[in-house]
């Protein structure tokens, strides 16, 4: 798995990015957001996901770890492949996407080319609870969250996923504890957190 590539960017259009890392271009396939990202940039980091198929193999790049998280919920929604959620990707900054379907808007989902009301409702219901736990550990959102610690979240929810705990939980228990006391450090965090799992 490729968690990132950095490098040149050789060639950048709306939906596709060439990006040349120690001599090999790599075609990443990316939504709006992160062409305006790297518009005009001559380097950059991409967060990457692959699609591996018997016919095809294909890189899907993002410039931001929440655009991926969305992007990977999204293609878990029955009848959302890559290239619808790429789409939707492209429609909605990450932060407002998240308000989308944290606030149920079946309008401005249905507004997106190619999703009719059936899959806005399906995206609804199975990703309402998903996206506002993601949401505080979202390194983009943390200015909708009700404490600056989007990072710290993050690694506390990570190291508590390694431990073995289930991660819908130990964002619940990450978000409670931060919630309560925003000035803990990642440790203290995750110590207060094995006592409420």
């Amino acid at each position: 798995m490729i968690e990132y590539i950095r490098g040149e960017i050789a060639e950048l259009t709306p939906t596709r990015m060439i990006l040349e890392c120690a001599g090999i271009g790599y075609e990443l396939n990316i939504s709006l957001n992160t062409y305006s990202a790297f518009n005009g940039k001559k380097n950059g980091l991409v967060y990457v996901y692959e699609v591996i198929r018997e016919d095809a193999h294909l890189l899907f790049g993002f410039s931001e770890k929440t655009e991926r998280e969305l992007f990977l919920m999204l293609i878990t929604v029955s009848g959302v492949g890559p290239n619808t959620a790429r789409m939707i990707l492209s429609s909605f900054p990450p932060v407002d996407l998240i308000q989308v379907i944290a606030n149920k808007n079946e309008t401005a989902l249905t507004s997106v080319k190619g999703i009719g009301l059936k899959t806005a409702q399906r995206i609804l219901v199975d990703l309402k609870n998903k996206v506002q736990t993601a949401s505080i550990a979202s390194d983009t959102a943390q200015t909708n969250s009700p404490f600056a610690g989007g990072a710290l979240a993050e690694e506390a929810i990570a190291a508590l996923t390694m431990l073995g705990f289930q991660k819908n939980p130990s964002q619940k228990a990450v978000v409670a504890i931060l919630k309560e006391s925003p000035g803990l450090s990642v440790e203290q965090v995750i110590k207060a957190a094995l006592r409420m799992l």
